[in-house]
């Protein structure tokens, strides 16, 4: 049966495993909601316990230091944004996360996560460190690299509990959200939560990771990757495919319905020209921190642009993705280091 599973799965269309891959997100993502709506973890902020769509005022306040690093002092939302219609039912907004609202990967942070919990080789984290440092440079996601990490990231996690990787997930993106976040993002979300709207976290991700960081931002859910698994572990398969591209548009199409969204009053926001389909869904397209395919669309498009980068390109991102690939070439340096102290002793 296994076998023929995977046969069934392989002559599956690339529009079919997205369409798959986002029913199975939406479908989890509503789950979530309707057994416990997303809440902030953090807990020491007056009305941190809110929960549900609108709620999560709160939890701006409670999230605001770690999007500023300034307690008590909320990022504004820059101006000529569209004003969110207040308490609207059919109106949400979409966030992509890697360098949308995460400056860099988020599944280059759970490599790292996992390597110092012994899933990852050197060799893996090595690869991951490049791939994330290209990713710094260019702006933009490699298909290869995307697809090169989704079949690391299925062969470590097969077999495993599920129970074991939200662990890792929680201890990884606790520090990384309250270090990695754009505040100009941040204020996006919080003007929509601020209205009473439903927000969620669009990516490739694993779902376990996308809800943690959903979740950290007082965001009402998240749509993510869904990894097949049994009996609390993972068979080393996806439901459909990557939550990326066209099946991200597929989620929000399939949320949308299940949450009676009307998609002409929803806003969605990302960098990246891979979604375009999910950009076009909505009535209320925004373009932040765009790679160069996008932010050329948005112009003919007439979409709005957000760029939270600041100074030249070279000044933005190159310097980040210099000190990244500094940062592995040490690692790399160090650990050919100590294994020649190891054979020498």
């Amino acid at each position: 049966m296994a076998v023929l599973r995977r046969l069934t799965q392989a002559r599956r269309s690339t529009t079919e495993r997205s369409a798959l891959a986002g029913e199975a997100a939406a479908a989890a993502a509503e789950a979530a909601l309707r057994a416990e709506p997303l809440a902030p973890l953090t807990t020491d902020a007056p009305g941190a316990g809110a929960t549900g769509p609108g709620t999560a005022t709160a939890a701006g306040t409670a999230t605001e230091a770690l999007a500023t690093g300034k307690p008590g002092k909320a990022p504004k939302a820059p101006t000529e944004n569209h004003t969110p219609d207040r308490d609207d039912p059919r109106a949400a907004a979409f966030f992509d996360c890697d360098n949308t609202i995460l400056r860099g990967a988020a599944i280059f942070y759970l490599g790292v996560g996992l390597y110092r919990h012994g899933f990852l080789t050197r060799r893996d984290i090595a690869r991951f460190a490049w791939q994330q440092a290209m990713f710094r440079l260019h702006g933009t996601e490699d298909p290869d690299h995307i697809s090169d990490a989704r079949n690391t990231a299925l062969g470590i996690v097969a077999g495993k509990r599920t129970a074991d990787l939200e662990a890792i997930c929680e201890e990884v993106f606790e520090q990384v959200v309250a270090d990695k976040i754009w505040p100009g993002t941040r204020a996006l979300v919080q003007m929509h939560l601020d209205a009473g709207q439903r927000v969620w976290l669009v990516t490739a991700a694993p779902l376990e990771v996308a809800r943690i960081i959903a979740r950290r931002l007082g965001m009402t859910g998240a749509l993510g990757t869904v990894a097949e698994a049994r009996d609390g572990h993972y068979t080393g398969r996806l439901v459909g495919d990557l939550l990326h591209g066209p099946a991200k548009a597929a989620a929000v199409r399939a949320l949308a319905r299940r949450e009676r969204l009307d998609l002409d009053r929803c806003a969605a926001y990302s960098d990246s020209a891979n979604d375009i389909p999910m950009l076009s869904l909505v009535g209320h397209p925004y373009v932040v921190n765009p790679d160069g395919a996008l932010r050329r669309h948005a112009r003919a498009q007439g979409w709005r642009v957000r760029d939270f980068r600041t100074g030249r390109k070279a000044a933005r991102v190159g310097l980040p993705a210099a000190a990244a690939l500094g940062v592995a070439a040490g690692a790399t340096a160090a650990a050919v280091a100590l294994r020649r102290r190891r054979v020498r002793g």
